[in-house]
């Protein structure tokens, strides 16, 4: 049987967001091999975030940093339909949960859509499901950049479509250097030169345990790690 528990606003913070991935092991702290060959402190899979008040916390994330980007545009000015994208595979429930935030929470009717890995030849074909994006500004939700190559790829498919992009958000932002001295999301922001934003970063997770959150799971709370993280953010950061 499922465990039932008082329903909750999920309003977003970092903190909150940090504890509840450590409890389901989508965030742990140790010695992770990345493809770069360097060791990691941390791993983050964003594969794990498979509950409900996980998804909810995370669209709800995702829903006030887009709310607050329309806003501005509208203040400005700038008047916007809001369309999201979610990049296959991970991005898909993220896209289709922020939507319902973003409806709930802001009252935004935000239109959203996801892409096939492989394009469907029959019934509508192509590899687009969901919101027609041509002509549109596009705003896209992922879990992480690392390379951002995956992301590139993303975009080529929303500019084949006739689409232009207008931001990227990510869950989770490593601040960390690529072959050269910028990160994946610094390099991505200049090369298509819009904002790409993320809910949370290494700072976030360096405040976390530096912090006394955490201190009543001692597997959570460690000086050791807190060294580690502090000394990796020296060394790659950016």
């Amino acid at each position: 049987m499922s465990h039932v528990s008082r329903l909750q606003d999920p309003t977003f913070s970092s903190h909150q967001f940090i504890q509840l991935a450590l409890d389901n092991q989508v965030l742990k702290f140790g010695e992770f091999v990345l493809k770069s060959g360097r060791i990691s402190p941390y791993f983050f899979n964003a594969g794990l975030l498979a509950t409900g008040e996980m998804l909810s916390l995370l669209a709800r994330g995702y829903a006030d940093a887009l709310a607050e980007q329309i806003i501005a545009a509208n203040n400005d000015g700038n008047e916007q339909e809001l369309v999201i994208f979610g990049a296959a595979y991970k991005g898909i429930p993220f896209v289709a949960a922020t939507a319902q935030a973003l409806w709930l929470h802001h009252g935004i009717n935000a239109k959203w859509g996801y892409n096939r890995k492989e394009a469907k030849t029959h019934g509508e074909g192509g590899n687009l499901v969901g919101a027609d994006v041509s002509g549109k500004a596009v705003w896209v939700l992922d879990d992480v950049i690392t390379a951002g190559t995956a992301m590139r790829e993303v975009v080529e498919i929303l500019e084949q479509a006739g689409a232009s992009v207008a931001g990227i958000i990510v869950a989770l932002d490593r601040k960390e250097k690529g072959q050269a001295e910028h990160s994946a999301i610094q390099e991505l922001a200049a090369t298509l030169a819009v904002p790409v934003r993320a809910l949370v970063d290494i700072d976030d997770l360096i405040s976390y345990l530096a912090d006394d959150h955490g201190a009543q799971n001692g597997q959570h709370k460690d000086a050791t790690q807190l060294a580690k993280m502090q000394h990796y953010r020296e060394q790659y950061g950016v």
